[in-house]
């Protein structure tokens, strides 16, 4: 690491700004923005410039860049589209030991711009020490997309209450409150624009905190979407890196998996087919009893957790243990998997209803309204029935299905496994034998199957 990054207090500071176009313009809004008082050396400078110098209480020197500009100053920029004026400014301000920036010349500064994340108080600096901007403001966009904007506002709540919290909690009970604060139902709050019922429950919880200091926990219940990480909600990847433990099942993919906090613990608890690592009862007392030692349990689910994810089940165990949760929605496995497949869920020649349909074998046997699933102009989409398709595929030619009517399974969908097979409820079965398709897979049935050749776009 050549550059050290560090943070320039410069409120009413006198800074020196050499040039007087766009660059240097630029370069002034964030200077202004840190409370300098702009001093412009140059012969000419636009209207925007003249008019952050006045706001900064600054000076305009209308003339060519000299040594004497440099007095009294302490921070520098040159700006200029004349190299040798831009090398004659660094020169001058490392004789006098001044941090120097020349734009675009990384060899001639002391210091480099990083690509600057905002929210409020909070400012992240992402410097590739002038050899890549453009990366580093890559690297800014995505931090961007990140953060919610409410994180500056927890910052502020955070900085005018910070003696308040100092002075009525010792270490480390006090770092455990603010961590506390900014993944809780503060920050919630703060994020639902109630900012002073944010304020009085941080204060209210304070008093609590200092009356009886026990580890207070928190479940995260998110949906991981159906397998490709960039599926992922914002909120589900923030709550992801804050997790101290995380409960995952077998239809959570690696690649989302990865993006959990890497120390953080790892509780695998899926299931398989005709086998369960842990059952379902036992999963729900584990989120108990791991919130209430303290941690933020990330429960991470494949899909949704309210679609055949029993996320209702576990909720309702943590309400009736007054434990704190979050529930996290996530892309389900019928979107995403018939999105990549290039199959639409409805259309309005295909299918004005969609219903989505678990067709897990319970003692060898599926019993499912059979009569009302065969019937035309909607799209039945099954969760969980490679085992049951040939008892599906027929159940529906029984109840009035056409058997040619067109029908798909979906293979690790999204995945760069994905694999589609297309064919009707006559031949699917056999398709699904001879392809040897394995679990996960879904199954599609309807008109809109027969769109797949002409709208797919995602293509293994």
């Amino acid at each position: 690491m050549r550059y050290l990054p560090l943070a320039f207090d410069l409120l009413d500071r006198p800074c020196l700004l050499v040039g007087g176009g766009g660059i240097a313009t630029r370069k002034a809004r964030l200077l202004h923005k840190a409370g300098a008082r702009l001093l412009v050396a140059a012969p000419e400078v636009g209207e925007e410039l003249l008019e952050l110098v006045r706001e900064s209480g600054g000076r305009w020197l209308s003339e060519r860049y000299e040594p004497r500009h440099l007095d009294g100053v302490d921070l520098v920029v040159a700006a200029t589209s004349d190299s040798s004026v831009n090398a004659a400014v660094s020169a001058d301000a490392r004789v006098r030991h001044l941090p120097v920036n020349v734009v675009d010349s990384p060899e001639l500064c002391t210091f480099t711009f990083p690509a600057i994340v905002e929210r409020g108080p909070l400012a992240i600096g992402i410097s590739s020490g002038g050899g890549a901007p453009v990366l580093a403001r890559r690297i800014r966009a995505q931090l961007e997309a990140l953060l919610s904007p409410a994180v500056g506002v927890v910052a502020e709540l955070a900085a005018s209450t910070r003696e308040q919290v100092k002075a009525a909690l010792p270490e480390p009970v006090r770092r455990d409150f603010w961590r506390w604060v900014f993944s809780g139902p503060v920050a919630r709050k703060v994020e639902a624009g109630q900012v002073q019922q944010a304020r009085a429950e941080l204060l209210h919880s304070l008093g609590e905190w200092q009356g009886s200091p026990e580890p207070r926990g928190e479940v995260y219940l998110v949906g991981g979407g159906p397998g490709d990480s960039d599926l992922l909600t914002f909120r589900a990847l923030r709550l992801m890196q804050e997790a101290d433990v995380v409960l995952y099942d077998r239809l959570v993919s690696p690649a989302v998996l990865e993006l959990v906090r890497r120390d953080a613990e790892r509780i695998y608890v899926g299931k398989q087919k005709q086998f369960h690592a842990v059952p379902q009862e036992d999963i729900n007392q584990r989120l108990v009893d791991l919130a209430r030692q303290g941690n933020k349990v990330l429960r991470l689910k494949g899909g949704d957790p309210f679609i055949f994810g029993r996320g209702g089940e576990e909720i309702d165990r943590l309400a009736d243990a007054g434990i704190p949760f979050q529930v996290v929605p996530g892309i389900t496995a019928a979107s995403g998997c018939a999105s990549y497949a290039g199959i639409p869920l409805t259309h309005r020649d295909h299918a004005q209803s969609v219903r989505f349909i678990t067709g897990h074998l319970k003692d060898g046997i599926l019993a499912l309204p059979w009569g009302e699933l065969a019937t035309p102009g909607q799209t039945l989409v099954f969760y969980m029935g490679l085992t049951g398709i040939e008892t599906i595929c027929r159940e529906l030619i029984d109840h009035g299905l056409s058997k040619k009517t067109p029908a798909a399974l979906v293979e690790k969908g999204t995945t760069p496994d994905q694999r589609v097979v297309v064919g009707d409820l006559e031949t699917l079965p056999g398709l699904a034998e001879r392809e040897k398709i394995e679990a996960p897979a879904l199954s599609i049935i309807g008109g809109v199957v027969s769109l797949r050749d002409k709208l797919s776009w995602f293509r293994r």
